[in-house]
């Protein structure tokens, strides 16, 4: 599903016109982004945390030069889900579409 499909979807179901929709969903992605710059993580209850993890730093290597480079400690932004969300999807995902599963 794509934001598009997303949007027509909760337009759909809701009545509310498909532009109010995809202003509200681009403002609720702004305001994770600018909580999550600003180091705040953002809770939603029974869907999941939009949190900051700190990677170590490590050696890394430049694979051109042949050099071991060092990759300094930073932070990137991640996505835990809930449990009642995790459940869901256990119980009721059996497999995956052929062309999506291996983006990994």
């Amino acid at each position: 599903m794509r934001k598009a499909d997303l949007v027509a979807a909760i337009s759909e179901k809701t009545g509310v016109p498909k532009v109010d929709v995809l202003v509200a969903l681009e403002t609720f992605f702004k305001e994770v982004k600018l909580s999550l710059a600003q180091g705040e993580n953002v809770y939603i209850r029974g869907f999941g945390s939009f949190i900051i993890k700190k990677r170590a730093k490590k050696i890394g290597r430049h694979i051109k030069k042949n050099q071991a480079i060092e990759i300094p400690e930073h932070f990137i932004p991640a996505f835990k889900p809930a449990k009642v969300f995790v459940e869901q999807v256990k119980d009721n995902v059996t497999s995956l579409p052929e062309d999506e599963g291996d983006d990994d």
